[in-house]
C-alpha cells in the first residue's frame, strides 16, 4: 500500500485561473509565487475582461487574485 504524504502531493498556484501575464503564456508548471507570474514590467491583465481589472473592477495582480476574492476561480475548478 503506498502512502500520500504532503511533500509529495502535487502542488497547485494559489493564483485565479483567469490572471494572465506575459511569463504565464511560457510557463510550463504551475506559479506557486509572485515572481512566477511578474516579469520586469510587473504587467498582469485578467482573462476574463482583457485589461488590467478583473470583473469586480480592481487590479488583476498576483498579490489580489487569490482565494477570497469575489470573482476568484481555482486552477482546479474545471475539474471539480
Amino acid at each position: 500500500m503506498s502512502s500520500t504524504s504532503p511533500t509529495n502531493l502535487p502542488r497547485v498556484s494559489p493564483f485565479c485561473s483567469h490572471l494572465l501575464s506575459k511569463n504565464i503564456v511560457k510557463r510550463t508548471r504551475p506559479m506557486l509565487a509572485d515572481e512566477d507570474v511578474l516579469d520586469a514590467s510587473n504587467h498582469c491583465w485578467c482573462a476574463r475582461t482583457g485589461q488590467i481589472l478583473g470583473p469586480d473592477r480592481f487590479v488583476a495582480h498576483p498579490g489580489e487574485c487569490r482565494a477570497g476574492r469575489a470573482c476568484f476561480e481555482s486552477p482546479l475548478s474545471d475539474l471539480v
